[in-house]
């Protein structure tokens, strides 16, 4: 091979590398479940679990991926994010997404495509969205109370 060809797969090898060491907000950790919502049905909270304890839990199942820099990253921040927003596990703590939960899952922005493309088992059948949006709003608590 060339050099033009070599040099610079083995710089960005070595980036890469370099990547790895890099510390993004300490560990990835599930902090102890304190309170969850009074689920309507176990099918509610079945679906919830499928599509939405990734983030948004402290039942955290870190994928493969979340070890390796720049993915690691990405993923830390999303559940960081999703925990702060709809934290399904602190339930005895305010909420501020609660509201737009039902809201974010008719339009199909949660869970979100990148991770259902990584994650399948994630994704809904029309019927299971169906399911999911009637049991939140049949769940105590302050989710979307608006029409499909």
């Amino acid at each position: 091979m060339s050099r033009t060809v070599v040099l610079p797969v083995v710089a960005l090898v070595l980036f890469i590398a370099v990547l790895q060491v890099l510390p993004f907000g300490g560990e990835r950790t599930n902090p102890p479940v304190t309170a969850e919502p009074q689920w309507d049905s176990l099918r509610t909270h079945e679906l919830a679990v499928q599509a939405c304890f990734a983030c948004h839990s402290n039942q955290t199942d870190w994928p493969w991926y979340s070890d390796i820099a720049p993915f690691s990253w990405k993923v830390r921040g999303d559940v960081d994010a999703g925990r702060a927003l709809l934290n399904f596990s602190a339930w005895d703590r305010p909420q501020p997404g609660a509201g737009a939960a039902v809201g974010s899952i008719v339009e199909g922005h949660m869970p979100s495509n990148a991770y259902v493309l990584l994650n399948p088992a994630a994704g809904f059948e029309p019927a299971e969205q169906k399911d999911l949006i009637r049991g939140l709003r049949a769940t105590p608590g302050e989710f979307d109370a608006a029409g499909d």
